[in-house]
C-alpha cells in the first residue's frame, strides 16, 4: 500500500474517521472547502500547528473570525476524545483556561485516547456478560 504524502489529505482522512468532521462535511459558512473550515483550521492551524501552545477559546474566536460557541463546539468534541487537555494561560493580561493537543503530543494524546476505549470497552464487555447471566437466571 502507498502511503499518503499529503499532510492535508491525512489529517481530512483522520478528522473524518474520528468522527472531528463528519463525512460529507459542508461548512455552513463562507469557507467553500473542508480545509478552509473552522474546525480543520482550528486542529491543524492552531492545535496542530503549535501544539505545545495552549490557547485560550477568546484567541482562537479572534484568530478564526468565529464566535466563542463555535470553538467551544469544536473543542468539546475534541475533549470528549481526550485528544486536548485544559491549561491556564494568559489572554488579555487574565487568566484565562487555554487548550492544547494533550502533552503536546499528538502520538501521545492518542495512545491516552486509546487506552481510555480499551478501558471502556472491557467494562462494556462485563457489563454485557454480567447482563446476558441475569437474563438466563430469570430465564431458568
Amino acid at each position: 500500500m502507498n502511503a499518503v504524502h499529503d499532510v492535508d489529505v491525512v489529517a481530512e482522512t483522520f478528522l473524518v474517521q474520528i468522527g472531528y468532521i463528519p463525512k460529507g462535511y459542508d461548512p455552513k459558512t463562507s469557507a467553500t472547502t473542508v480545509r478552509e473550515s473552522v474546525p480543520y483550521r482550528l486542529f491543524m492551524e492552531y492545535f496542530m500547528g503549535n501544539m505545545t501552545k495552549a490557547w485560550a477559546v477568546e484567541e482562537l474566536a479572534a484568530l478564526l473570525e468565529t464566535t466563542k460557541p463555535t470553538i467551544y463546539r469544536h473543542i468539546n468534541k475534541l475533549k470528549s476524545m481526550d485528544l486536548l487537555e485544559s491549561i491556564d494561560v494568559e489572554f488579555d493580561g487574565m487568566a484565562r483556561k487555554g487548550y492544547r493537543i494533550r502533552y503536546g503530543d499528538l502520538i501521545k494524546a492518542w495512545s491516552f485516547t486509546e487506552a481510555n476505549v480499551n478501558m471502556a470497552m472491557e467494562n462494556y464487555k462485563k457489563t454485557v456478560e454480567h447482563f446476558q447471566s441475569l437474563i438466563k437466571l430469570e430465564n431458568d
